[in-house]
């Protein structure tokens, strides 16, 4: 990770003096009146660059809510590796609600709970518990059962044939597995509407047990892969998930406001999921979350959290792996894990099976990208600002964030809609990253 401290125009100018037979360093008066001024310019300057940052990103969550078509209600939040750099939330909880949407809301944040059932994952293998290349089924036996599907016979019932290999928990956190979700593959979606496979938002054993859809490690499919890594977690443990999340990252990250079933004061703050109809009108679903409590833990995508938990994750990764409670991975083990771990194969769009769940999703149409240890990597430079070889990944409801290890920066954006991809929630997102490289990054420089 690049030293964002290189970047301050700090210099104190050092002499010699002896004292007692022995050299010493000291600063003289005017050595600290230069070094008080310099450092007083440079924090003048990123007081500037904040409030230039405020208001460009100010100015985006306020046309993400007031656009036709708009959201009901966002939060976004950037970080450098040193804490938030900007925090700002617009509009209601609920469409047409009295209770702003505020920057500790709470959401169901979906998909981007995967990073962190990844890195718990990551631990294990440095503790020597867990080998990423051995059968997952050492640790969690149920995933043996899983078949390839082969297709449907003449009377529209599923065929199966074992599959070649085993499946590896490396292979269940890059989706090489061959789960699949039903809103993005229409096998899946037979699966389910015509033969009763229930959907991971059940958050049920029966939502996991699923055939696979190729050989394990032949494709890439995004799916309810790193549900399983999850239960490998808790094979090794001998504990729920959202235990060893809490053990293991919540705490010493200080994120208080992470787990699978919300407390009542996190309840108290939960934002309403709303869907957008195909005329582009949004209604709340008042009544709707995901199960409290779960059947089983989903790492893939069933956590509630908030933007600022959030941010104190993505700044773990920036800051190599510590937290302000102890270190939660090695350096050496982020290294790795930021890599692109598919070789010559691309992730591919994700196409909208379900509408009313998901429109077809890609992101930066057209650009290489590759899939790491747990994040999609971008191999090209983005429109946005972020450099090639950073991190990222989005959950259903519109959640997006990204990492950027390059320069020492990412952000988090929350909404509570469906479908994902939604294009208000998107385009909003796009500008609010874009916003802060030109008005962080390129400040900074």
């Amino acid at each position: 990770m690049a030293d964002r401290r290189a970047a301050v125009p700090f210099l104190i100018l050092v002499h010699p003096v002896e004292e007692d037979g022995q050299t010493h360093s000291a600063i003289s008066a005017a050595d600290q009146s230069v070094a008080a001024k310099m450092m007083a310019e440079w924090s003048f300057g990123r007081m500037n660059m904040n409030t230039s940052l405020k208001s460009a990103a100010d100015a985006v969550l306020a046309r993400a809510v007031s656009g036709t078509p708009g959201v009901p209600g966002v939060v976004a939040v950037a970080t450098d590796a040193k804490g938030n750099i900007y925090e700002g939330a617009a509009g209601k909880r609920q469409l047409d609600g009295s209770v702003d949407m505020t920057t500790d809301s709470v959401c169901a944040i979906f998909s981007t709970t995967k990073a962190i059932t990844g890195t718990v994952c990551l631990q294990l293998v440095e503790e020597g518990k867990l080998d990423l290349d051995a059968p997952a089924s050492t640790y969690a036996p149920e995933i043996a059962k899983c078949q390839v599907i082969t297709g449907f016979d003449a009377s529209g019932n599923p065929t199966f044939r074992p599959p070649k290999r085993e499946i590896t928990t490396r292979m269940l956190l890059l989706h090489t597995a061959g789960f699949a979700y039903d809103f993005f593959n229409e096998t899946y979606n037979r699966l389910a509407t015509d033969h009763g496979q229930p959907s991971v938002v059940t958050a049920s054993r029966a939502a996991i047990t699923t055939p696979i859809l190729f050989d394990p490690g032949e494709d890439w499919e995004y799916g309810s892969n790193i549900d399983w890594a999850g239960q490998v977690v808790e094979g090794i443990l001998g504990q729920r998930l959202g235990v060893a999340m809490q053990d293991r990252v919540f705490d010493r990250l200080g994120m208080t406001d992470s787990a699978f079933a919300m407390r009542p004061d996190m309840r108290a703050r939960m934002a309403t999921m709303h869907q957008r109809d195909a005329a582009g009108v949004l209604s709340p679903l008042v009544d709707w979350t995901l199960p409290q409590p779960p059947e089983i833990d989903m790492g893939g995508h069933g956590l509630y959290s908030t933007a600022l938990d959030y941010a104190k994750f993505i700044r773990m990764w920036l800051n190599d792996g510590n937290g302000p409670n102890g270190r939660v991975l090695k350096p050496e083990t982020v290294a790795m894990a930021e890599k692109n771990g598919l070789g010559e194969l691309k992730i591919k769009g994700l196409p909208g099976v379900i509408p009313s769940l998901s429109n077809y999703a890609e992101f930066f149409p057209g650009m290489p990208k590759s899939w790491a240890l747990t994040f999609m990597v971008n191999e090209e430079d983005a429109p946005t600002g972020r450099p090639a070889g950073a991190l990222a990944w989005a959950g259903l409801a519109n959640l997006y964030y990204w990492i950027d290890r390059k320069n020492g920066i990412g952000g988090f954006w929350a909404t509570q809609i469906l479908p994902f991809a939604d294009p208000a929630s998107v385009g909003g997102y796009v500008d609010f990253e874009a916003a802060v490289y030109r008005n962080a990054i390129k400040a900074a420089a």
